[in-house]
């Protein structure tokens, strides 16, 4: 370990062996602040996203309830592996997403899955910050008369921020607190959909044939989207868990997370969506309880939700990948991530008309993440056989230096392939990219790999 400290040190990063708040670093990592009940809680928390609800909003028409309560199961059910799969990295060597990909895309390469993965992050956090503050603005008007969306929506956003700076110690003690009021929360959400617009669920969505055809599979990797970008990073958060927590614990931890949380959300979307043809959470849960306090309690739900979501997987990955590249601290990085979501425009991405436009986004951008996931996989399990060299990691003059163009040639034609079949483009691309990157590593000569 000390060599790694070395190694470390040389390439501008600071190791950290007792993790205070605030206090995230790119070093290989051998405090671990997470049990298996706090990791557990934290992805719960983290994944209760309104992007979910959008999705399920989007599937009105083409599924009935059953086939959307499959099509959730079987995309939790890929990431849950896919979770435990692309975290074992992390995992065992305590280090992050940006350091992961140093073995397959270089040191100045790891910039292009950052970018992928930064992106989405941003955009969603813009999105989720306005439906937490247009909750907060609901609650103000009903208890105060005072209605101010862009007041609340700044205010909202530097609350996270100041949030944020707190890093994974944050983030534990945040979600472990919030998820009782979060799972409460949803079975009361779901139950009060149910008993007003019981009768219209029954004709518009138990009664109706649906598909199980392509828009089917193609459901199941919109949910599977939604998470895709975490799929990416996943080593940012299981570096922080105990390391004696095996990988059968791993996958039931992210199952029982992420499948209730996606089940609530995405069917509470669908439902209300089919009943009322609404897509505005805000408007759905305003109109679907009629008890003022009780409403009162659901936007401030969806309020911490947001927190919650963004905190952990929309500040995190751009944060880390902010770090690596500008070498800057993680409180300033955190800081810069939050100012950025102020230019997504989120009141443009919440309109009614725009919810097919985010299920294309969710679609384009998962072509991207698809070939990475699958190159990330084959360089560590089949390429590596999980074995990595740290100290050549943090050699910012090592073997790794530059640019792999293996990696950039198979993620090329990943794409181009998950384009082609748009509807399930993550599925299509894995088994291309991973390939084709597998034949490359393989036959291209060492020095025609990695390209200053």
């Amino acid at each position: 370990m000390e060599n790694v400290k070395a190694v470390a040190a040389t390439a501008g990063v600071e190791t950290i062996d007792h993790k205070t708040v605030g206090q995230e670093s790119l070093a290989p990592q051998t405090t671990r602040i997470m049990d298996p009940w706090s990791y557990l809680f934290a992805w719960l928390g983290g994944c209760v996203s309104i992007a979910t609800f959008t999705v399920g909003s989007g599937l009105v028409g083409t599924l009935n309830l059953l086939q959307v309560v499959v099509a959730i199961s079987i995309g939790c059910t890929v990431i849950g592996a896919a979770l435990m799969i692309n975290g074992r990295a992390g995992h065992v060597y305590g280090i992050p997403f940006m350091v992961q990909c140093r073995s397959a895309f270089g040191f100045s390469g790891n910039r292009i899955p950052a970018l992928v993965r930064s992106v989405p992050a941003i955009v969603w956090y813009g999105f989720q910050s306005w439906i937490g503050a247009g909750a907060l603005n609901l609650v103000s008007d009903a208890l105060f008369g005072y209605s101010n969306l862009v007041v609340f929506f700044v205010g909202f956003q530097f609350l996270q921020i100041a949030l944020s700076v707190l890093g994974f110690h944050g983030i534990k003690w945040l979600e472990n607190i919030g998820s009782v009021f979060i799972i409460g929360s949803l079975i009361y959400m779901f139950i009060s959909v149910i008993n007003k617009y019981g009768d219209a669920i029954s004709t518009n969505l138990v009664n109706v044939e649906g598909t199980w055809g392509t828009p089917f599979w193609g459901a199941t990797m919109l949910f599977l989207g939604v998470y895709s970008t975490m799929m990416l990073n996943v080593s940012d958060y299981s570096r922080e868990l105990h390391k004696n927590v095996g990988l059968f614990r791993q996958v039931a931890i992210y199952a029982n997370s992420i499948l209730p949380a996606t089940l609530f959300m995405g069917l509470i979307g669908l439902m209300v969506t089919s009943a009322t043809g609404e897509v505005d959470p805000i408007k759905v849960f305003s109109s679907a309880v009629d008890n003022k306090p009780l409403l009162i309690i659901t936007m401030l739900f969806i309020a911490f939700a947001q927190v919650t979501t963004n905190i952990l997987n929309n500040v995190v990955p751009p944060a880390y990948a902010l770090m690596d590249i500008f070498k800057i601290k993680y409180k300033t990085a955190a800081v810069i991530v939050g100012l950025l979501a102020f230019g997504t425009f989120p009141w443009e991405l919440v309109k009614d008309e725009s919810a097919a436009g985010l299920n294309l986004f969710i679609q384009t951008y998962s072509a991207f993440l698809g070939p990475i996931f699958a190159i990330l996989v084959v360089d560590y399990y089949i390429l590596r056989k999980q074995k990595l060299d740290i100290d050549k990691l943090y050699d910012p003059n090592g073997p790794y230096k530059g640019v792999n163009m293996a990696a950039i040639i198979a993620m090329g034609v990943g794409i181009v392939v998950a384009l082609i079949f748009s509807s399930v483009s993550w599925y299509a691309s894995l088994l291309p990219a991973g390939i084709i990157y597998w034949v490359l590593m393989l036959k291209m000569p060492a020095a025609q790999r990695f390209m200053s």
